[in-house]
């Protein structure tokens, strides 16, 4: 007889499809076809990615806080052949210094406000690290994004700065220039 499944191992029952969705791409060996793999323009991509991290940015409403400033950039997914040029968005950045009372409130409007705009929450709770840092996932329901968002309480380290970090990815796609033969 099998033992019933502890919480934890429903979390990771659970996190699993997660993982693999934020990825963009599943770590399988076995490689998929690149031709199954929307086709969009890199350039389009990366502007609706800032907008999506915008939009984010902007439930956050903390405008006093500093921003980071790296910008999207692309990552190759694992999934497909080396040479299929499949690839995603990927941008991480960070809101930091101000008080971890605002940044709390912060992470709070986005529990509250990020359904309203088109994204489903898909984990809320804590991460799997040791000092359970609070983590929201979501999707946007309508344009193949996802996004990773935790609130790091940093308040007993006085070296390092609390935040609200945020990774946004895409959905994994191949380049419209790589498709039709244009060069950049």
């Amino acid at each position: 007889m099998t033992e019933p499944l502890t919480r934890r191992g429903w979390a990771a029952l659970f996190a699993i499809p997660v993982l693999i969705f934020l990825a963009g791409c599943s770590q399988v060996s076995d490689k998929k076809d690149a031709d199954t793999v929307d086709v969009r323009d890199t350039g389009g991509m990366e502007k609706k990615t800032e907008e999506m991290s915008s939009g984010i940015l902007d439930i956050i409403a903390l405008k006093k806080a500093k921003v980071t400033e790296p910008g999207p950039d692309t990552l190759r997914c694992s999934a497909y052949p080396e040479d299929a040029g499949v690839h995603r968005m990927h941008h991480p950045w960070s809101v930091y210094d101000v008080p971890f009372e605002d940044l709390s409130r912060g992470f709070e409007r986005l529990r509250a406000e990020l359904p309203r705009h088109g994204w489903k929450i898909v984990k809320d709770g804590p991460d799997g690290s040791p000092a359970k840092t609070p983590q929201i996932v979501a999707n946007s329901t309508r344009d193949h994004f996802s996004a990773d968002i935790r609130l790091l309480d940093q308040r007993k380290h006085p070296d390092k700065t609390s935040l609200i970090e945020v990774t946004v990815v895409s959905d994994c796609f191949r380049d419209k220039k790589r498709e039709t033969g244009s060069s950049g």
